[in-house]
């Protein structure tokens, strides 16, 4: 990895939930000494995917799809290619042709989630409906006979026999990404088929507070609106966790990766940076935001262009936590950060290109990165960084 973007971004949420652990509390991590609130990658890309589908970023056919009910989809693909075809013989093809593919369906779901590009999926459709007559019509899914004794890897074996090697050849390179641009960031793995896993272009980190924090309870109490007059008390009550924190943001994208899962289309690759920019600013967790309306956009989004060097995470601005007694708690972390990474870029080298837009008034003196008005100067400026690269990939 030698040409990348990376991403540091400083935001202050009000009290929120935006990502809980499986007792329903917010999550949370020991750093440097201190229980820090945290917010998962998953959810912080599963935002990213959202904002690029929800703001029309990308025409549906360049996204994916994570799903168990890829049979379910491809059977509606192939009523639409034939509208003469009954619903039940579409699924039961469609399952056939999967488990052909070392993917067995069972009960309508696929195993595990597939993450699939729309395009793979179109693609898949139009190889089951062009060898319709020469593909099983009875379901994929092993009956009780064929279960008895049988492995998991029998049982795929089984499936796999039911069509031909050419059919599956052709299923098979459909498999190929379909240069969709969020599996093309996020990469996927397929257990049973390694050989069809794609390598992440895009790291992201567990968002983690500048600060320690400590969980706090709201306690909620409601009333029946037709309860009789005379009746005194709540009718429900409970008690959920919140919490407010200041957090560092930090992601990586390898423009040689990204560019080889978009299959050496290197403009797009720069659109697909752009894009993950402003969704990484603009895209915030959906958790509770009925409850809380934590709507907070980040406070600096600082984003740099490397060609020569190695990655580096500013987390460790954070080691110590930032103590908000003398200034806002947004601005000292700020501070803190870019004094961080004038050390360490004094050590190992600066990167190419170091862009940032801000809304905290903090001293001229402590910028390191140059400062743009606005998220779409910044994202220009990273574009046409990019543009005049030397080394692209």
């Amino acid at each position: 990895m030698k040409n990348f973007v990376e991403t540091h971004l400083i935001q202050n949420f009000a009290p929120s939930l935006l990502n809980r652990d499986d007792t329903n509390s917010p999550k949370e991590a020991e750093f440097g000494g201190h229980r820090r609130a945290r917010i998962s990658s998953q959810c912080l890309k599963r935002a990213v995917r959202h904002h690029f589908k929800d703001a029309s970023i990308f025409p549906s056919e360049e996204l994916a799809v994570r799903t168990k009910r890829v049979a379910e989809a491809l059977k509606e693909k192939l009523m639409d290619l034939d509208k003469d075809r009954d619903a039940e013989t579409a699924l039961a093809v469609a399952e056939t042709a999967l488990g052909g593919m070392e993917l067995i369906v069972s009960e309508g779901k696929t195993q595990y989630l597939l993450f699939l590009g729309l395009r793979e999926v179109d693609a898949l459709a139009r190889v089951i409906n062009d060898n319709w007559e020469a593909l099983p019509k009875a379901t994929g899914e092993a009956t009780d006979q064929d279960e008895e004794g049988q492995t998991g890897r029998d049982k795929k074996k089984a499936a796999k026999e039911k069509i031909s090697k050419e059919i599956k050849g052709q299923l098979d390179a459909a498999l190929d990404g379909g240069r969709a641009v969020d599996l093309a960031l996020f990469g996927r793995m397929l257990a049973d088929r390694p050989e069809k896993n794609i390598d992440a272009a895009c790291q992201v980190a567990h968002a983690l507070s500048t600060h320690a924090v400590s969980r706090e309870f709201d306690f909620y109490t409601a009333v029946d609106d037709l309860r009789p007059e005379d009746t005194q008390g709540a009718d429900m009550l409970g008690t959920v966790e919140f919490v407010s924190a200041c957090y560092y943001r930090y992601a990586l994208i390898d423009l040689e990766k990204l560019t080889e899962n978009l299959q050496g289309d290197w403009e797009q690759a720069r659109r697909v940076v752009s894009a993950f920019l402003t969704a990484s600013a603009l895209a915030i967790p959906s958790g509770k935001q009925n409850s809380f309306a934590a709507h907070n956009p980040p406070s600096l989004v600082a984003v740099t262009y490397t060609h020569e060097g190695i990655p580096m995470s500013l987390a460790n601005a954070f080691e110590a936590p930032v103590n908000a007694r003398q200034d806002s708690l947004t601005r000292s972390s700020i501070t803190a950060l870019e004094g961080h990474a004038k050390t360490l870029y004094g050590c190992y080298g600066a990167p190419a290109k170091a862009v940032a837009v801000s809304t905290e008034d903090t001293p001229k003196d402590t910028h390191l990165f140059e400062r743009v008005g606005t998220l779409r100067e910044l994202t220009t400026a990273i574009y046409e960084a990019l543009d005049h690269s030397e080394e692209q990939p």
